[in-house]
């Protein structure tokens, strides 16, 4: 496998066997994952999205050593996960959302110290390394309170700090801000997007595509065991370039009007919403921002309001191909 990539993943496979019944047992072979292959280059911060039961949890698991893989293999920083977790283990840090995984009768100082002496940091390192990383994440000043005293968001930040406490060379992020406040999730993404100028490589699971838009250099769908894309945010919104929608409210649009735009051949759809007095028409259009122009001259001298444009978001292409592998 490749020493250029931070993560490598060949064929990987994982199925589990489930039973129901009393008197007459029947067991069911489920896929969690199919044939799933993928890599990332050290220092990239990769996402991976799909719906619930899709699998992400499962390979997050294989790739932090928790679960074994039923078939294919993966390495993490050169190491197998599956024979060399010995090694690999304290060069990882994993983050799960949720609030799980902090001792919340210990104080935020204390949790840090615990998790210090756990992954072996030698105390003068711990002493000089915690404050810095309680100031990284913004709990200087509250990191001798009890964590049961804690907001969710910090204690979503303790998660994040104590993740770090070790130095890991790769950081797996598990939905860190699911339940997050909107302030306290975009305090969470600075912080992500500065552990990866600091040149971690992070591995990211969410449901929150915004979030994958903004933060990810690419993204994985997978669906049903499988991976059904890998690229850039950008490039998996290029699939979905035709939903880009150009909104036009104005007065008197009469039906010539409209059929004149369903005749624009960059036009998939015009739909009509009335408000109070006025029209909105929303033009489904391919490229819709650079034919603006043409759409209002399509209107005549009719009395137009205002123009917004809309561009395709990631949660559209995503949408996309979940209906087409349906």
């Amino acid at each position: 496998m490749s020493t250029q990539n931070a993560i490598v993943v060949e064929n990987i496979g994982r199925t589990y066997t489930s039973s129901k019944g009393v008197f007459k047992r029947t067991h069911n072979t489920i896929t969690a994952l199919n044939d799933v292959s993928l890599s990332v280059p050290h220092g990239e911060l990769f996402g991976l999205l799909g719906p619930n039961g899709a699998g992400k949890t499962t390979l997050t698991k294989i790739l932090t050593t928790i679960l074994l893989p039923t078939s294919g293999r993966a390495e993490v920083l050169g190491l197998d996960v599956a024979k060399d977790f010995a090694k690999l283990r304290p060069r990882i840090g994993i983050i799960f959302g949720g609030e799980r995984g902090l001792y919340w009768r210990l104080s935020g100082q204390e949790n840090m110290e615990y998790f210090a002496s756990l992954y072996k940091v030698p105390p003068a390192v711990a002493k000089e390394r915690i404050p810095q990383l309680l100031k990284r994440v913004g709990l200087s000043g509250r990191e001798n309170e009890r964590v049961e005293g804690y907001s969710r968001g910090m204690k979503q930040r303790l998660h994040i700090a104590r993740g770090l406490i070790h130095d890991p060379d790769i950081l797996f992020l598990d939905e860190p801000t699911i339940g997050l406040d909107p302030v306290a999730a975009r305090d969470l993404r600075l912080v992500i997007r500065e552990l990866q100028a600091a040149g971690k490589t992070i591995f990211l699971t969410s449901h929150y595509m915004f979030e994958m838009d903004e933060l990810c250099d690419r993204v994985a769908v997978l669906k049903k065991g499988k991976i059904l894309q890998i690229a850039t945010p950008k490039a998996m919104k290029d699939i979905v370039a035709d939903l880009e929608v150009v909104e036009v409210e104005c007065y008197g649009a009469s039906a010539e009007m409209v059929n004149a735009l369903r005749a624009h051949d960059a036009v998939s759809t015009v739909n009509i919403k009335t408000r109070d007095q006025t029209q909105l028409l929303e033009i489904q259009a391919r490229d819709g921002a650079s034919h603006v122009q043409d759409f209002l001259a399509c209107l005549g001298d009719i009395r137009v309001k205002k123009v917004t444009n809309r561009q395709p978001t990631l949660e559209d292409a995503y949408i996309k191909m979940m209906e087409a592998d349906a």
